[in-house]
């Protein structure tokens, strides 16, 4: 058995604070002497293969248009291979476990033309199980020829769905969004998530993405979305930065999920989610980081404090305890996947110890609202995934930091 002991708060079902000792599934001792004690972090919105793609030129504060281009640009100069896909999801995935990000979902967008498409998928989930994380595999679509698609889809859904037995690996099935992907698109990868189960993701009213919706079909993208079958309670859609109070009453209804993205999204200009107005209609939201391309971080609770930050701008605020919640089970119920993002019976031994005993939290009174509002930068002490540290002391557990960027820059 795995013992952590001696934690100021251990975050339970309503963040409520308790002492004393918490045992899981797995071996050692953890000593969590003033710290605190949460569910692992859920990252609703990544893509990884972006971790080797970090402050480009002339992809800052640009219009999606312009950035779109921009980056397609530096993944044909880099040559996306498995390698590269592998590299940078190891990138990836170390650097957000090492944020306290135990589950990632990788919308994976870049498949240039006679790729491997299923090798290119294999070796993502591959770097993130060696490096102890938890991985959704979402195969994403951007301009793709649609029967390529959905047949990229269901190869890679035949070679890895026996990986997915255990719960470290997921997969599921996201055009990028109306403004790359028709009606063909959605319709077939859909065809594949039906046949298999498997969730639906995709992007859906970023202020650009609205405008391009308008000027190719004279529609916003929540009517064709609806249209072509994809506003369901098996759909998540991230973003939702530019949304009328009637869509949003019609995504309450359909019961679909949502991401909010704001470390995206603000920096980026493409607007600001309404949280608030979603999460009051019914709409459960979770939080991602998105690539990065427009990002830069996967630090998950530094999107969290901005989002506290934002909210004001745009509705009512939204307090640490909400935000925290969006963070861990709101990714994780978007996700499907009620086993995580608590400390409940019956979840997972995913959890982040997260010391609290220095000068940054020095005079707080909350331990668990100061998680996000101090310390911006902070990080987890030990981090654990399905009962298996897979953080020390600040310090990877399966994997030297120093070889996966050495790794990174023999690429790019």
């Amino acid at each position: 058995m795995l013992t952590i002991s001696g934690a100021l708060a251990i975050m339970l079902d309503e963040f409520t604070e308790t002492s004393g000792v918490l045992v899981v599934e797995g071996a050692g001792t953890l000593d969590a002497s003033g710290c605190v004690v949460t569910p692992g972090l859920v990252n609703a919105h990544h893509h990884l293969l972006q971790s080797a793609f970090r402050t480009l030129p002339g992809t800052r504060g640009v219009a999606m248009r312009d950035w779109l281009p921009t980056m397609a640009t530096a993944y044909e100069r880099a040559g996306v291979d498995v390698e590269l896909a592998s590299v940078a999801a190891s990138i990836g995935i170390a650097e957000s476990l090492l944020c306290g990000v135990t589950t990632v979902a990788d919308h994976h967008l870049t498949w240039p033309a006679g790729a491997d498409t299923v090798s290119i998928a294999r070796a993502t989930a591959e770097a993130a199980r060696a490096l102890g994380g938890r991985l959704v595999f979402v195969r994403g679509s951007a301009r793709d020829d649609p029967q390529d698609a959905a047949a990229s889809a269901e190869a890679i859904v035949q070679a890895l769905l026996p990986a997915t037995a255990d719960g470290m690996l997921q997969l599921a099935v996201g055009p990028a969004g109306v403004h790359s992907d028709g009606r063909e698109t959605f319709e077939l990868l859909g065809e594949v998530a039906a046949k298999h189960g498997l969730r639906r993701r995709t992007q859906s009213n970023e202020q650009v993405d609205t405008e391009i919706a308008l000027e190719k079909y004279g529609r916003r993208p929540l009517e064709l979305l609806e249209e072509w079958g994809w506003v369901a309670d098996d759909v998540t859609l991230a973003h939702l930065c530019d949304v009328t109070p009637d869509e949003i009453a019609r995504l309450a209804a359909s019961g679909v999920t949502a991401t909010h993205a704001p470390g995206c999204d603000l920096p980026m200009g493409w607007g600001i989610s309404p949280v608030v107005a979603l999460r009051t209609a019914g709409i459960t939201v979770g939080l991602g980081t998105s690539g990065g391309g427009s990002n830069d971080a996967g630090h998950l609770l530094a999107d969290a404090r901005l989002a506290m930050q934002v909210a004001p701008l745009v509705g009512p605020p939204l307090s640490a305890r909400e935000v925290l919640g969006m963070a861990t089970e709101g990714s994780a119920i978007g996700l499907g996947r009620a086993e995580l993002g608590h400390l409940r019976p019956g979840s997972v031994a995913d959890l982040c110890i997260w010391d609290v005993s220095g000068v940054a939290d020095a005079g707080v009174a909350d331990p668990i609202a100061g998680l996000l509002w101090a310390n911006p930068g902070r990080r987890p002490k030990h981090v654990v995934v399905n009962g298996r540290i897979v953080v020390r002391d600040y310090v990877l557990v399966n994997a030297d930091e120093q070889d996966l960027v050495a790794r990174l820059k023999a690429q790019v």
